[in-house]
């Protein structure tokens, strides 16, 4: 491989022009882009300055001859050129969710294994700065032995956002997919240990949701949104994934010390009071870090039984992508990650395809809602 990765992206929307960026940002020559529309690749392409652009994927990995292929479509689109690029050869970097359930999730993994490309998992959010200085408190004893993790977060996204592959499970929609895939990462990246035992409930309370045409990016879909709501000459689809969800998880320690217990609490239409936040809590302190994916100011509850925010480390700032936008920066992160795996260079483990396989088969023993039981009739 040169020393410039040749890199081919699949998908035009938001992730696909985000994904572009951070691989050449790491260090890596964008070679073509792949869509589904001739006329908006082509447009794409060229306000990217990508020199190829196409709607046969196929045909882009024989002209592009990629090292690298970026999967940035949405998650029910994802199997067939990942497998196409492994069979390829090329390294694969995937946006979550990795496939749609978790029999192709499995088999993507195990192919990729096979043939010996490497894989990185776009669970992202876990390379945000105040996410890797928990980790390194966490790690350090600045909480003790970890018991307990709480992860809050509430959305109130509009219920009239046009109706796409976020409402439907066959396209790597719902909220599990899309939120829960990155709390899981941060929980299990600060831990140091994997999710060994799960339960949870999902409620879809969404319905059905406007179809409106023209919507080819997933950040400016709310410009999209219907002014009246109530028009009868409204389309509509229906919803049948998740929007809201809660989970409990307990991570069994490596060390040997007492499972952590893990609450992941997401609303998506609902609406907020107090910040959203991800919580660490130890035998002698806790680290809370406010936003949804722990993004915000994080604070230490240490010896003194006060709570005091902590500036991010100066080691810290100088590793993290200076990039407007926190889902943009943890991709260029990643994608640094991966390039210099690729190089044969020394780096920390990132998520990989193992993990999108496993994230996938927790959600739908999540989904399946197969933990309760009936009290009904005590006395």
């Amino acid at each position: 491989m040169d020393a410039r990765p040749r890199v081919l992206i699949h998908g035009t929307g938001f992730a696909g022009r985000g994904h572009a960026a951070a691989f050449r940002w790491a260090g890596a020559d964008v070679v073509g882009i792949v869509g589904r529309t001739a006329s908006v690749t082509d447009e794409v392409a060229a306000d990217l300055g990508i020199p190829y652009a196409g709607t046969d994927w196929q045909r882009a990995l024989e002209d592009c001859r990629p090292d690298i292929v970026s999967i940035a479509t949405p998650g029910g689109a994802h199997r067939e050129p990942i497998g196409e690029a492994i069979a390829f050869g090329a390294h694969v970097f995937c946006d979550k969710p990795l496939t749609d359930d978790a029999a192709s999730a499995a088999q993507v993994q195990e192919f990729a294994q096979e043939r010996g490309v490497k894989t990185a998992f776009a669970a992202s959010f876990r390379y945000t700065p105040s996410v890797r200085h928990a980790q390194e408190l966490v790690a350090a004893g600045a909480i003790g032995e970890p018991t307990e993790v709480e992860c809050l977060s509430h959305f109130n996204l509009e219920r009239g956002i046009p109706f796409g592959w976020s409402h439907r499970k066959e396209d790597g929609g719902g909220r599990l997919n899309n939120n829960f895939t990155h709390t899981l990462a941060i929980v299990e990246a600060v831990i140091g240990d994997r999710v060994s035992q799960v339960a949870g409930d999902v409620r879809d309370d969404l319905g059905r949701a406007p179809i409106v045409s023209g919507v080819h990016n997933f950040a400016t879909r709310r410009s999209f949104i219907p002014e009246d709501l109530t028009d009868p000459t409204l389309e509509w689809g229906e919803s049948n994934v998740e929007w809201s969800y809660t989970v409990m998880a307990r991570i069994t320690r490596t060390s040997g010390a007492a499972p952590v217990s893990a609450l992941f609490k997401h609303g998506g239409l609902v609406p907020r009071f107090r910040e959203d936040h991800i919580v660490f809590y130890g035998t002698t302190g806790a680290v809370y870090l406010e936003g949804h994916y722990g993004s915000g100011t994080l604070h230490r509850w240490g010896p003194d039984k006060q709570w005091h925010a902590l500036p991010l480390p100066a080691h810290l700032a100088r590793t993290t992508p200076e990039v407007e936008g926190e889902t943009e920066q943890c991709w260029h992160y990643l994608a640094r990650e991966f390039v210099a795996d690729i190089r044969g260079e020394k780096v920390e483990p990132y998520p990989t395809f193992r993990e999108g396989a496993r994230y996938q088969q927790i959600i739908e023993i999540i989904r399946a809602s197969e933990n309760w039981t009936d009290v009904s009739a005590l006395p």
